[in-house]
C-alpha cells in the first residue's frame, strides 16, 4: 500500500544544482591551497616577512599568490651565496 509512492530513482544525496557545483568548488579549493602553500614557502625561505603575512591573511582565491609567485618571489636558488662579481657559489654546509 505504501510502496506505490516510492520512486526507484530516489536518492538522499540528490542536491540538484549544488551537486554539480560541489566538484568545482573542491577543485578550486585544492588549487588555492597548493598555490598558498608554495607562495608561503617561497616567502618564508626568502625572508620576505611582509609578503608572508599578507599571503597568510588575505584570501583572494589564489590571485595574490599567483602575482607573488610570478613577479615577487626571490630569483636566487636557496642555499647559494651571491658574490660581488655576480657569480653564485654553493654555500658549504
Amino acid at each position: 500500500m505504501y510502496m506505490r509512492d516510492f520512486s526507484p530513482f530516489y536518492t538522499p544525496f540528490d542536491v540538484g544544482f549544488l551537486g554539480l557545483l560541489l566538484p568545482f568548488v573542491i577543485v578550486v579549493a585544492v588549487a588555492v591551497l597548493i598555490l598558498k602553500g608554495f607562495s608561503l614557502w617561497y616567502a618564508a625561505r626568502g625572508g620576505q616577512k611582509y609578503w608572508f603575512i599578507a599571503l597568510l591573511i588575505v584570501n583572494t582565491l589564489g590571485l595574490l599568490e599567483i602575482v607573488y609567485l610570478l613577479f615577487f618571489r626571490p630569483n636566487a636558488p636557496y642555499g647559494t651565496k651571491s658574490t660581488p662579481s655576480g657569480d653564485s657559489s654553493p654555500v658549504a654546509a
